[in-house]
């Protein structure tokens, strides 16, 4: 693997920022993190190919990360390069019902474009961090409504192949899951909205931010939910119930308003965020027998 090749030749390369020793830190919502050597900026979608090959040329592994808001980068960062979409893919126009965007559109603001436009169907998706390529990765909502429901097509840069577009029905939605990470790069979506009374969108939004505020932490560091609900429960009752809601390990905490977010109280770690996430899997494991699978990512050596 060398880096300093693989710096310069991205340097060279036209819609291409890349930055060596990053501090990911800068990157996450949890604000923890070490270096990623490289950090790569893709502005257009000519240049990801350009990208790629650079990094396989140089033996250099990558990850695609949006606005980090479900990721954890271990304290000695992460060996390789952390790939993120630029300009380019922030770009959505709106025909008729249908709602065309790049994958680094924020899902808030598409949120409220929906809405100034009478379309529904976005409502659920209301104070959800990130991006609109992050929340089709993990199929982001509840086991109510989620994006997956709304999703017209997806277009995948695929290496060595280029753009793919798969139909909404191509796609195997779970919850919190939909599988498109492993068979690509996500760069736009459709979605399908319906047009609606903009009152009664109103409504659905601020009782959504209204719940949201009421039972998350708000206003602090986090990564949203740590653990996956298992089917017919929810993670949060299950670690409030063996007594580890409040509880602290160096500046990270579980959180006192909801019990499955673990929040960063100022200079937390990963190695805090991590010790607290694996008592809670213990614990609940030794009460229930039941193993909680996280939601959050983790990036780097842990």
């Amino acid at each position: 693997m060398s880096i300093a090749a693989a710096y310069a030749a991205l340097h060279a390369l036209d819609g291409v920022d890349v930055r060596q020793a990053e501090p990911m830190a800068r990157h996450t919502s949890f604000r923890i993190g070490g270096p990623a050597d490289l950090f790569v900026t893709c502005d257009t979608v000519a240049s990801l190919a350009p990208t790629l090959e650079v990094l396989s040329v140089e033996n250099v592994p990558y990850t695609v990360a949006g606005k980090g808001s479900n990721l954890l980068v271990a304290d000695s960062g992460y060996r390789g390069a952390v790939l993120v979409l630029g300009k380019e893919f922030k770009r959505h126009v709106c025909e008729g019902e249908h709602l065309r965007a790049g994958a680094a559109c924020i899902l808030a603001y598409l949120v409220q474009d929906a809405f100034s436009r009478g379309l529904g169907g976005l409502e659920f998706a209301v104070g959800v961090p990130g991006t609109l390529g992050g929340a089709l990765a993990m199929n982001a909502g509840s086991r109510e409504a989620w994006i997956g429901a709304v999703t017209e097509s997806v277009t995948l840069f695929v290496p060595g192949t280029g753009l793919v577009r798969l139909r909404g029905d191509e796609i195997s939605w779970g919850y919190r899951k939909s599988g498109l990470s492993a068979q690509g790069i996500i760069v736009e979506s459709e979605l399908r909205l319906v047009p609606s009374d903009p009152v009664r969108i109103r409504v659905e939004m601020e009782r959504g931010l209204t719940r949201r505020r009421q039972s998350q932490p708000m206003g602090v560091p986090s990564a949203g939910s740590v653990f996956v609900n298992p089917e017919g429960d929810s993670a949060g009752r299950l670690i409030e119930s063996v007594g580890l809601k409040g509880t602290k390990l160096g500046g990270a905490r579980i959180s006192d308003v909801h019990a499955n977010f673990i929040v960063n109280d100022g200079g937390a770690t990963a190695a805090d965020v991590l010790g607290l996430a694996n008592k809670v899997r213990t614990s609940v494991r030794d009460r229930y027998g039941i193993e909680l699978q996280t939601e959050v990512r983790f990036l780097g050596e842990f």
